[in-house]
């Protein structure tokens, strides 16, 4: 596996299980990540091996979100079948998609800030697979998806739950207050088609493992997703579709939340008001 990083101070990097290097030392005509999204896409992305550079181990650095800017923001709602049963809600037929203004996005370390309790006093996280798009496309079939998508992050979504509850035509508002989706720190990039079915997703809070399931339970897989809003519009790179979580729990003030996807990465925020 690969990854795609970005410094606090916004420097793109390139890295492997062992460490980053500048993405310049690799790919001396990129300047961003987001330019070399088509690449991972592609398979083209050169390897850390070939830098003149040392690696510098991840826990060396203070990372930031891994684009600067992503593009669309899509969520995916009761996409696991024991999630939509805890909430007493019907299986969708079809994905149960939402978008979220680019304003919710926060880098890795949050922090996740509630919003004023005469707004909301029932906010839940949820951790979640995103898949980031790497060239633009329309119309892909399932068994190509994985020459358009760049990789994959981490991501803690929420929701204020009391605000949907008293009208699901308020799903919007309800996911859409600042910070409500902490991006992972490295956009995992696979060197060759990846099987995510065995692939679980963990939601964490304060340590205590709040829901779990694997992405083989998914009632609609990352394939899926992309292939069918596809047929609905242009996707281009920087895109990014949150896939569903495994279950929400309750955060309040002071509590640490941890969102960690098995193989890919995790990313952990604290909660403040």
């Amino acid at each position: 596996m690969k990854y795609l990083a970005r410094t606090e101070s916004g420097r793109p990097l390139l890295g492997d299980n062992d460490g980053f290097v500048p993405l310049g030392a690799v790919e001396p005509d990129l300047d961003s990540v987001r330019e070399a999204l088509p690449r991972a896409a592609a398979g083209t992305l050169g390897d850390v091996d070939d830098a003149p550079a040392e690696r510098v181990p991840a826990a060396d650095y203070t990372f930031g979100p891994p684009l600067e800017r992503f593009g669309k923001l899509w969520g995916i709602g009761l996409n696991y079948a024991e999630h939509a049963g805890d909430l007493d809600e019907q299986r969708p037929d079809e994905p149960a998609s939402f978008m979220k203004p680019s304003t919710v996005l926060t880098g890795p370390g949050g922090p996740i800030r509630l919003p004023p309790t005469s707004q909301s006093e029932r906010v839940t996280a949820e951790a979640e697979l995103a898949v980031v798009m790497g060239r633009e496309c329309r119309n892909v079939d399932e068994a190509a998806v994985h020459d358009v998508v760049a990789g994959f992050l981490p991501v803690i979504d929420m929701t204020a739950e009391d605000v949907l509850q008293r009208n699901p035509r308020f799903l919007t508002r309800a996911k859409s207050y600042d910070t409500f989706l902490v991006v992972g720190p490295a956009l995992a990039v696979p060197e060759e088609p990846v099987n995510l079915t065995d692939v679980t997703v963990q939601t964490e809070v304060n340590g205590t493992v709040e829901s779990e399931n694997e992405i083989r339970n998914m009632l609609f897989p990352p394939e899926e997703i992309v292939s069918f809003h596809s047929d609905v519009m242009t996707l281009e790179p920087g895109d990014l579709f949150s896939t569903g979580t495994p279950g929400a729990a309750p955060i309040d003030p002071g509590d640490h939340v941890q969102a960690t996807v098995e193989s890919i990465g995790s990313v952990e925020a604290p909660v403040t008001r």
